[in-house]
């Protein structure tokens, strides 16, 4: 069976009415596991970490029995928060050590490692644009740590391929992996993928010790290595019917919000930047899922062109957006996102310092 993701509204609502906390903090790990499939909503800014919480703790659940589930989103506020301080194209913490070179292995590119947990999550991304967030993680560290390559152009690769694709949390997590955001490495062996992910494989390059792995040389599986080439493919500029006299809202990427300013008059834009998407490429596949995502917003427009082309060609003047870290150049009034903790701001080198200020907040908020 085919994983899709629906972009109506209200399907996408009832998926949130859908949530089994409990039986997510038991499996989640797993590739079959009882995971939500709501990433790729959230990170397009259609619903929030916070209204699924509220939504989930509405039913009856207390914060503390379904702690795993909540961290998970808290993790998505908190890479946020990093993205907010931090250039996530450079390392976060130290350099990742050691790099043999800055491209991809042709292995990942091809999903030919020979090992059948990575490979299928590859076809998986390919074919749907998701993959399983363990499997996120063994891939990267096929990629950084068995491989050597640097992390930047791979985690630019898988971004462009997922549906879910947020920089922060992607970039954040690739240089968790590769030592860049964390203070070791994270491997995974042979035993571990299979456990996860269903599979029955010996005799691997990754069926060993950890410590081996650590000091493993390169295997040829990942030896021949190639640059990453993405391909963008914009949607064709069109014309659009603007009223000076009424407030502009800016759409873009990551905000796809239809509740964000629902019964106020104004022009809808789906602002779409080619410069935006050359510094931060995604497949065909992506810009078709905002496209159809943007049709739960009514009367939304869609303007091909920087946000300085959209004011300057409509003489726009009150003009509203949501704040995010890849928003560059915009100007107006900016409304802040739904946060879990909106107070809880700032940078924390480590997430279980953010989650202990966020957990106090809870306690008090949900008690």
């Amino acid at each position: 069976m085919e994983l899709q993701f629906a972009t109506d509204y209200t399907t996408i609502l009832k998926k949130i009415d859908q949530i089994d906390p409990l039986k997510y903090g038991r499996t989640r790990n797993f590739v079959d596991g009882a995971v939500t499939y709501l990433s790729p909503y959230i990170s397009r800014g259609v619903i929030s970490t916070r209204q699924v919480l509220e939504s989930v703790l509405a039913r009856g659940y207390k914060s503390q029995e379904i702690e795993s589930f909540v961290k998970e989103l808290c993790w998505r506020d908190y890479f946020q928060r990093v993205a907010q301080v931090k250039d996530l194209n450079r390392e976060i913490k130290q350099a990742q050590v050691p790099v043999s070179n800055h491209d991809i292995p042709v292995a990942i590119l091809e999903g030919k490692t020979g090992i059948k947990g990575i490979d299928d999550a590859i076809l998986q991304l390919y074919r749907n644009g998701y993959m399983h967030n363990h499997c996120r993680m063994y891939t990267a560290s096929v990629v950084c740590n068995i491989g050597k390559s640097h992390w930047l152009q791979p985690a630019q690769w898988m971004y462009y391929h997922l549906l879910d694709g947020d920089w922060a949390s992607n970039a954040c997590s690739w240089q968790w992996v590769a030592g860049a955001n964390s203070s070791k490495k994270y491997y995974a062996n042979q035993e571990s993928i299979n456990k996860f992910t269903k599979t029955y494989q010996a005799n691997t390059f990754l069926d060993k010790t950890y410590e081996a792995l650590e000091t493993s040389e390169t295997p040829a599986e990942l030896a021949a290595i190639q640059k990453f080439m993405p391909e963008i493919d914009m949607p064709l500029a069109s014309e659009i019917q603007m009223d000076s006299e009424i407030p502009t809202f800016i759409y873009n990427y990551y905000n796809l919000d239809p509740q964000w300013h629902k019964e106020e008059k104004g022009n809808r834009i789906l602002l779409i930047e080619p410069d935006f998407f050359t510094s931060y490429p995604v497949s065909k596949a992506c810009i078709d899922f905002i496209l159809a995502l943007s049709k739960n917003i009514p009367c939304i427009q869609v303007f091909v062109g920087s946000f300085q082309s959209l004011v300057y060609q409509h003489h726009l003047e009150n003009i509203y957006f949501k704040e995010h870290p890849l928003n560059i150049g915009y100007a107006g009034t900016k409304d802040s996102r739904d946060w879990i903790a909106e107070d809880v701001t700032g940078y924390y080198p480590s997430f279980f310092v953010y989650w202990g200020k966020v957990e106090k907040r809870l306690s008090l908020k949900f008690a």
